[in-house]
C-alpha cells in the first residue's frame, strides 16, 4: 500500500515558521524525486519546492527564498521548512512521490494556516 504521511501543519502567525515532515516507503522514495504542492481555496495546485535524489533543488518563485525542500535519504522523510510565513501561504499542503510523472503518488495533505 502506498502511503506518504505529512505532519507539521498548523496555524501560525504571519512571519512565523513551520517544518512540515513527510514520511514514506523506501520504495517511493529511494532514488525518487520527491515535491510539496499545495492548493489553496479556490485555486488549482501547484508545485512550490522539488528535490532529486541526489539533492538538487527547485522552487516556485513565490516561495524562493524563504522555503526550503530537503531530504533524509535514512528515514526516507522529506521536509519543507518554512519562514517568513505570509497569509497567501495558507493552503493544503502535499507530499508527492515522484511529481513529474503519470505515476506520481501523493500524500493526504496538511493544512497550515497563516493569521493575519
Amino acid at each position: 500500500q502506498v502511503q506518504l504521511v505529512e505532519s507539521g501543519g498548523g496555524l501560525v502567525q504571519t512571519g512565523g515558521s513551520l517544518n512540515l515532515s513527510c514520511v514514506t516507503s523506501g520504495s517511493l522514495f529511494s532514488g525518487n524525486p520527491m515535491g510539496w504542492y499545495r492548493q489553496a481555496p479556490g485555486k488549482q495546485r501547484e508545485l512550490i519546492a522539488a528535490v532529486t535524489h541526489d539533492g538538487s533543488t527547485t522552487y516556485a518563485s513565490s516561495v524562493k527564498g524563504r522555503f526550503t525542500i530537503s531530504r533524509d535519504n535514512a528515514k526516507n522523510t522529506l521536509y519543507l521548512q518554512m519562514n517568513a510565513l505570509k497569509p497567501e501561504d495558507t493552503a493544503v499542503y502535499y507530499c508527492v512521490a515522484r511529481p513529474y510523472y503519470r505515476d506520481a503518488s501523493w500524500g493526504q495533505g496538511t493544512q497550515v494556516t497563516v493569521s493575519s
